[in-house]
C-alpha cells in the first residue's frame, strides 16, 4: 500500500500540463488571444472611438491601444476571480464546511 503511496508523489511531481501550470498557460492564452483580437479590430475596423479602460482611462483609438485594452480588460476579468480561486483553495479548512 505504501508503494502506491510513493507512486502517486512521483505522478504529481512529473512536468506536464496538470494543476496550476496549465490554469497559468491557458490564462496567459486567453490574454494573448484578447490582445490579437484587439489589434485586429483596430486594423480592419474603421471609424472607432477611444475605449476606455474600467470607464476611466481612455485609450488610443490605435490597433496597439485596442489590442492593450482587450489584453488588460481580459487579463482583468479572468485574473480577479482566479486570482480568489487560488486564495480560498490555498486558505479554506476542510473541516470547516
Amino acid at each position: 500500500m505504501s508503494d502506491h503511496a510513493d507512486g502517486d508523489a512521483d505522478a504529481s511531481a512529473e512536468p506536464g500540463l496538470r494543476g496550476p501550470r496549465m490554469v497559468g498557460i491557458l490564462y496567459a492564452t486567453l490574454v494573448t488571444v484578447a490582445g490579437a483580437a484587439g489589434l485586429l479590430v483596430g486594423v480592419f475596423v474603421d471609424g472607432l472611438s477611444a475605449p476606455l479602460f474600467l470607464f476611466l482611462v481612455p485609450f488610443p483609438p490605435t490597433p496597439f491601444g485596442f489590442a492593450a485594452y482587450g489584453a488588460l480588460t481580459i487579463a482583468l476579468v479572468l485574473g480577479i476571480p482566479l486570482a480568489l480561486v487560488v486564495y480560498v483553495s490555498r486558505n479554506l479548512d476542510d473541516g470547516a464546511v
